[in-house]
């Protein structure tokens, strides 16, 4: 008897600890389409829940003004343990308007938020810093993100709320495989008049930071799955205990 009110207990501990339901809340990077975010949906198991709300063009302000992180809110709700994946920060940055906000005060004031009333919900927050884009210039890197990323990681430090840090381990991953290779993770390929010669980065060919002909910064199947990969390695080093609820 002992033993079988033993092994009932140990079915239902793990039965309970498999309804993990993920929420994705971003901007494009992480979007359905052109994001991470698929790739990393496609790694939940059949026990696990994953459902992306991130929206193109979205910052830490207008995703909420607009009425998304309401939405968010009610996926919150439920029996499920919910865990609650955030990354801003592309359209934070200057130049959107109505979309951008102050690195000094408002992102990280939003981003503080946010956990607040995850935790509120009664859900896990789980802060990410930006992707990073893939520019190169002179065969570097140009990771203009990297203030927005160390923002991130001051709020997970004042917050106590676990941070994945993507913005290095992207760009490191990124600066490492060259322009030619990380063309290959953007939703089209390039167009031959901006293709990275084999004869390296300083080539007539070699793309141009601003380059509007060529999108560095989304993503297509290939890049959501290798950036999706990515998050799941992060987020089970971070909580070793979701590595039963993503392949």
């Amino acid at each position: 008897m002992g033993k079988s009110l033993g092994l009932a207990a140990l079915l239902l501990s793990v039965t309970a600890t498999a309804q993990v339901k993920f929420v994705l809340v971003g901007d494009s990077t992480v979007a359905i389409n052109n994001g991470w975010g698929p790739g990393f949906c496609a790694l939940a198991t059949a026990d696990a829940q994953c459902v992306n709300l991130a929206k193109n063009g979205r910052s830490s302000s207008s995703y909420r003004a607009e009425g998304s992180w309401a939405q968010a809110l009610e996926e919150m709700k439920g029996e499920r343990e919910t865990y609650v994946l955030i990354q801003f920060g592309h359209n934070d940055q200057p130049g959107k308007p109505e979309r951008s906000t102050d690195l000094a005060s408002e992102f990280p004031a939003n981003m503080r938020r946010y956990v607040e009333e995850v935790r509120a919900a009664g859900a896990h927050p789980v802060l990410i810093t930006p992707l990073t884009r893939r520019v190169f210039r002179d065969g570097e890197l140009k990771n203009d993100l990297a203030p927005w990323s160390d923002a991130v990681k001051k709020v997970s430090h004042e917050t106590g709320a676990p941070v994945l840090d993507l913005n290095t381990e992207s760009a490191a991953a990124v600066q490492k495989m060259g322009p030619a290779e990380a063309n290959t993770l953007a939703t089209a390929p390039p167009p031959p008049g901006i293709a990275v010669a084999a004869s390296g980065p300083n080539s007539p060919n070699a793309p141009k930071a601003g380059d509007s002909s060529f999108d560095y910064t989304h993503l297509g199947p290939k890049g959501s799955d290798y950036f999706g990969h990515m998050v799941a390695r992060e987020l089970i080093q971070a909580i070793p205990t979701l590595h039963s609820a993503l392949r």
